[in-house]
């Protein structure tokens, strides 16, 4: 099975597999040396595995949200996979402007507990969301703008990068069917 898609979706997909693997590797390496009996406890891994599963969890929910009305509304014509070429400011999109990316900013984290890293939950976690939400603030919004031009530039001034209302937080991290129902009550 051959996916197309474009060259610039093949290089955040490979920089996001570096961040996450880059960050577990050298946060082993130090909880090794820095923290060795914590990172062996067993204690310490039941405590932070669920919170991992949770996390990812709350990730891939939000990241769905996103996808499914990206794949319902954001497409037109015959286009590469995970390409967009109509705005959508529908369902999530009427929260928050990059639902599917502002959820993903969560994985780092949640692969630190799955891991049990002191060191990626304290320290490499915080930095690689925080990284991934300077891509968000850089590359994606003026791709947007450059893909969407006028258009893009009033919905960034109506719709916020993080959601402001409970609602709004709800439904990016809450179950599908429940989701749709609460954006539509919040967009009338």
């Amino acid at each position: 099975m051959r996916i197309s898609t474009t060259p610039s979706v093949v290089i955040r997909i490979l920089l996001w597999l570096l961040l996450l693997g880059g960050g577990a590797w050298l946060s082993i390496s130090v909880d090794l040396r820095a923290f060795p009996r914590l990172f062996a406890s067993p204690l310490f891994h039941l405590i932070t595995l669920p919170l991992g599963l949770y996390l990812g969890r709350l990730a891939f929910r939000a990241a769905a949200a996103g996808g499914r009305e990206l794949a319902a509304h954001g497409r037109e014509g015959d286009l590469p996979r995970l390409e967009t070429n109509r705005l959508v400011t529908t369902g999530i999109y009427r929260c928050t402007r990059h639902p599917m990316l502002f959820g993903l900013t969560l994985l780092p984290l949640s692969l630190a507990f799955l891991l049990g890293s002191p060191t990626f939950i304290l320290f490499v976690a915080p930095a690689e969301a925080l990284f991934i939400l300077l891509m968000i603030l850089t590359l994606e919004e003026r791709e947007a703008i450059g893909k969407f031009g006028d258009a893009y530039r009033r919905y960034r001034r109506e719709v916020p990068l993080i959601p402001k209302s409970a609602e709004c937080w709800k439904a990016l991290f809450g179950r599908k069917s429940q989701d749709m129902e609460k954006i539509e009550k919040i967009g009338q």
